[in-house]
């Protein structure tokens, strides 16, 4: 990545020093300029805000995936009434619907979390249906057999099963869950490290820009990699394979 960093400042001369700041240009704003602390104690400020948006965002997202695509799969007629309406929500690009949420749930928490969890929902709403469908017909059947229910088909047997793909939903959806954070933050809001990074352009100040967008990219790979840790060891005891050898 430094490398293609490095690459694309001297393919665009065009983008000028002023502008386009190379890796070691972050490295002296952040770590060894004179104000370097205080630089990233601004930057870490408004990342702890973002995060924390991020994560309510998250969780309501992943929550109400859960929940839809358990209603999906079990009853049909929902889904066939719903699905059309979630896809078609889908494809409305989020900044158009931003007036909205702001409308309806203000420019506080409340509207940079729904912008968050929309994000969320749609791609691991599809996943985890997947996951869920995916689910050994032999084991649904034995349940049947004995009398239980769909639901308690899907609580013993689907869940179970799907835990691969909502754990590949949640890998995918913790940067997504970043970006409708900043995006509700810029839109809404007006505070944390969206709001920052909009505010850095017209005031010139491109090391902010450039170190907090390298900021938030660590930080979420970081994430993604911490819910890989949690996956494999959720999956070693609960998963489908859990116990094989």
């Amino acid at each position: 990545m430094l490398v293609i960093w490095e690459v694309f400042l001297r393919a665009f001369p065009e983008v000028g020093p002023r502008v386009g700041k190379s890796p070691a240009d972050i490295w002296r704003y952040l770590v060894t300029a004179p104000g370097a602390s205080t630089a990233r104690q601004a930057i870490i400020d408004d990342l702890l805000i973002t995060l924390r948006d991020a994560a309510v965002g998250f969780g309501v997202g992943m929550a109400a995936a859960l929940v839809i695509a358990a209603l999906f799969v079990t009853v049909s007629t929902i889904e066939q009434t719903f699905m059309p309406v979630a896809m078609l929500l889908r494809s409305v690009p989020l900044v158009a619907l931003a007036p909205i949420i702001v409308l309806i749930f203000g420019r506080g928490t409340g509207g940079v979390t729904v912008m968050a969890a929309i994000v969320v929902l749609f791609p691991a709403l599809v996943m985890i249906m997947a996951g869920l469908r995916n689910a050994p017909k032999q084991a649904v059947d034995v349940v049947a057999a004995y009398g239980g229910s769909r639901w308690t088909a899907l609580r013993m047997v689907s869940i179970p099963a799907a835990l691969p793909s909502v754990f590949a939903a949640a890998r995918i959806s913790v940067p997504g869950a970043l970006i409708g954070a900043l995006i509700g933050e810029w839109l809404g809001s007006g505070t944390g490290l969206g709001a920052s990074l909009i505010r850095a352009i017209p005031t010139f100040q491109y090391n902010k820009l450039w170190a907090s967008i390298v900021i938030v990219t660590i930080v979420s790979v970081a994430l993604y990699a911490i819910v890989g840790v949690i996956e494999n060891l959720v999956l070693a005891r609960f998963g489908p394979d859990a116990g094989r050898s």
